[in-house]
């Protein structure tokens, strides 16, 4: 017998509920940039049935008046960890347990969802392995709450990588904070026992460690292209994709020649691999956040000093790239600093040289897209999910609204009001 009602249970209640009419000075529709207003969303049950400047307001339908807001289709991040949170990143992994680690995974979908993230992709747990298939489950199945999301159990990376224990005793063996994969068949033996623990895609670290010499990025390749292209292949098998931790030149190119789907971070691209990114539609994640948190959050001067560094040479290869025609999405690489706060990347994206039409549709349009949605969440359309957000004011105007969510509904339900 069950003695309180579950995520699940209160959820679909109001979805089998009366239709629900959401009322609001505006409506972006993203994919043209047009703003209606006033705008209005007729949903029944966890879809979007119509939109427009007024909708049909069926026989008992719940009317709710967002006032002076502007509705978007809920926001997507398509670079999180949710087993990550603020504080020494190595010490965690090794310190807390695993389902202590879980917990507070829990506890960051939430705040992500509640911040108006319907959706997102986790790039790695940081060592805790499948650990993440169980919270989409249960955010899935309605016992907990969050975004749709997307898993890659734990990164793949080389023996000494990236994300290798390195800086311990090797006698303690300090396990890593990844998978090890020394070579293409490894990496596919790897992929087939991660997809086997309900990965819904694969994670690869292809660069590091990074260093600024006289100004200039250097940061050693991890996977040869054969290697990442026979990661590729893999996950096509799989019905799947493949994204890269990858910072700069020849690893950002070794990944645009293998065809990844995605390549996080993206500092430093050559011509070459901007032309093939344009072919091949591979998106470019510049997850400025996570560089703008570390540039003013270290112990010390000298290693914020690094990262500023590092930022501000971020930034300007971020206006070539735009003014290259890099196709974008948006990753903020929460984790690191608090989970729910991570709206932010759009604002930076905005300061740095988007357009905030350029920068929403790269996220909610090319996120869904990236995230394997495509045609059900990053629009505000008949037939979508009813994935909706409520932000004060117009974000064409000031793209920091989207900091401020007020109102958040993933599939029909409301989550935040």
């Amino acid at each position: 017998m069950t003695l309180f009602p579950s995520v699940e249970i209160i959820l679909a209640q109001q979805q089998q509920s009366a239709p629900i009419v959401l009322h609001a000075a505006r409506l972006l529709q993203v994919d043209t940039g047009t703003v209606l207003q006033p705008g209005e969303i007729l949903i029944e049950a966890d879809r979007i049935r119509a939109v427009g400047a007024s909708v049909e307001h069926p026989q008992g339908a719940r009317v709710i008046n967002l006032g002076d807001t502007t509705l978007l289709p809920g926001l997507i991040d398509a670079h999180v960890h949710l087993f990550l949170h603020p504080g020494a990143e190595d010490l965690q992994t090794v310190e807390e347990s695993v389902p202590w680690r879980v917990i507070l995974a829990e506890q960051a979908a939430k705040a992500d969802l509640l911040a108006g993230f319907t959706a997102e992709r986790d790039m790695g747990t940081e060592g805790a392995g499948s650990s993440d298939t169980a919270i989409r489950t249960a955010i899935d199945e309605g016992l907990i709450l969050g975004p749709r999301m997307r898993m890659s159990g734990n990164a793949i990376d080389i023996l000494g990588g990236h994300e290798d224990a390195n800086s311990y005793n090797p006698a303690q063996r300090v396990l890593s904070n990844a998978d090890y994969a020394n070579s293409s068949e490894q990496i596919v033996e790897v992929m087939r026992e991660q997809h086997k623990e309900g990965s819904d895609f694969a994670k690869i670290y292809e660069t590091g460690p990074d260093r600024m010499i006289d100004g200039v990025l250097h940061t050693p390749y991890q996977y040869t292209v054969a290697q990442l292209a026979a990661a590729v292949e893999e996950a096509r098998r799989l019905g799947t994709t493949v994204g890269v931790h990858a910072m700069g030149e020849p690893g950002t190119l070794y990944a645009a020649q293998a065809g990844v789907a995605s390549i996080d971070h993206a500092t430093q691209l050559s011509d070459e691999t901007i032309r093939l990114m344009r072919e091949k539609g591979i998106f470019a994640v510049p997850t400025f956040t996570i560089f703008d948190y570390f540039a003013h959050n270290r112990s010390t001067a000298a290693e914020a000093a690094s990262e500023a560094s590092l930022l501000d040479y971020k930034i300007r290869e971020f206006r070539k790239q735009l003014a290259a025609g890099v196709p974008f999405a948006v990753g903020s690489d929460v984790g690191p600093f608090p989970h729910g706060t991570q709206a932010r990347e759009l604002t930076l994206m905005v300061q740095y040289g988007m357009k905030p039409l350029a920068v929403l549709q790269a996220d909610l349009i090319h996120g869904a897209k990236l995230l394997g949605w495509e045609g059900e969440i990053g629009e505000l359309k008949p037939g979508y999910y009813a994935d909706i957000v409520a932000v004060p004011g117009n974000p064409l105007d000031d793209i920091s609204v989207v900091e401020r969510v007020s109102f958040v509904m993933k599939g029909g339900a409301i989550v935040r009001q």
